[in-house]
């Protein structure tokens, strides 16, 4: 036999800048390791897990504003908007559309393909959040879902969305709300994002993000028990009768760790993180600033800054990942494994090829 390779080692966060994925929390590790073997996707079978998805349901209707949270834990942001699309498409006649955003993640194109819907996508304003005129405008008979980021993937800006609300009402249609990275700094904001500040009919909160718990850890919510109804499929040979999940077999691991993680940390120690995190994109925005870079104020805790392409590929080479956006900005996102030593190590490494 061939001489085995030796196994990779994981990810080093030491330099991490662009994920919005982070260590989990110790509880949470732990937990995951615990429940590898168990599927909540056969609850029956499965009831230690199935209850703990019941308690971190629960949990996470208290971090978005709901009293009686409708949901389960999914593998991520990309399930969670492909859910709230399916729901809204079942729940409405003939061929619709949903409209959001520029800003919304690349998720909404993958359902829109999958299902068979029309994704109209439209400009956001100057400050990089959805325009609400340009939404209205889209929207019409048609339209089974308007969608609004809460945290956007590049900006980390918070759509309208009240306004938003107010556009799916006029024509008929549901509200989802994307705070799959937001979700869990939010609540120690003054934004209005949660089902308690509007009628929202769905949401993506993403526990494996800033909520530290283990991948896969995603959570997708809902106001009412008829949006599950609409997705649920019999599941004829499981001890369970039905299943409204996206996929069969999911992640005990993720369901016990986002468990584990809620019950560690919310709500103080989230508070705390969202501070830190908040305050280390305040002092990276400031430290660019002050040296020459035009930076997009970081109303949460991501850095998005003019680069040139030169001195990116050369942090690329020093071993920092850092990424762009969409217009080619860096992109910076203050995780809870980003402490003030890594940036100002960022900064040292940016020395030696541009202006700090």
């Amino acid at each position: 036999m061939p001489r085995a390779e030796p196994t990779p080692a994981p990810q080093d966060f030491d330099r991490v800048l662009s994920s919005m994925c982070t260590e989990p929390h110790p509880a949470a590790r732990e937990a995951a390791v615990a429940f590898l073997a168990d599927n909540p996707g056969d609850p029956a079978t499965y009831p230690a897990v199935a209850d703990l998805e019941t308690e971190a349901i629960d949990a996470l209707g208290e971090v978005v504003g709901l009293d009686d949270p409708h949901g389960y834990v999914g593998s991520g942001g990309t399930e969670a908007n492909i859910q709230a699309v399916r729901a809204a498409r079942n729940l409405a006649d003939g061929d619709v559309n949903v409209v959001a955003p520029e800003s919304a993640h690349f998720s909404f194109q993958k359902a829109a393909d999958v299902l068979g819907v029309e994704l109209l996508l439209a400009p956001t304003d100057d400050d990089h959040r959805a325009d609400v005129d340009a939404v209205a405008d889209l929207a019409d008979d048609d339209t089974a879902l308007v969608a609004g980021v809460a945290g956007t993937t590049e900006y980390g800006r918070v759509d309208p969305i009240p306004a938003l609300a107010d556009v799916a009402a006029d024509v008929d249609a549901r509200l989802h709300v994307d705070a799959a990275w937001g979700g869990f700094v939010l609540p120690f904001t003054d934004h209005d994002w949660s089902f308690a500040d509007a009628p929202v009919d769905t949401m993506t909160i993403d526990p494996h993000k800033m909520g530290q718990a283990p991948i896969p850890a995603g959570g997708f919510l809902a106001r009412d028990a008829e949006t599950l109804d609409a997705l649920a499929i019999d599941t004829p040979y499981l001890e369970s009768d039905t299943q409204p999940t996206l996929g069969g077999t999911r992640s005990g691991a993720g369901v016990a760790g986002t468990h584990a993680a809620l019950d560690a940390l919310w709500p103080e120690g989230y508070r705390d993180q969202y501070e830190r995190s908040q305050a280390n994109a305040d002092y990276l925005a400031a430290e660019l600033r002050e040296h020459g870079y035009d930076v997009v104020d970081p109303v949460l805790p991501l850095v998005a800054a003019d680069l040139p392409d030169a001195e990116f590929e050369a942090l690329r080479e020093d071993g920092w990942r850092i990424s762009r956006t969409a217009t080619g900005e860096l992109r910076v996102v203050c995780m809870p494994h980003v402490t003030r030593e890594m940036l100002d190590d960022f900064l040292a490494s940016l020395s030696g090829v541009g202006n700090v």
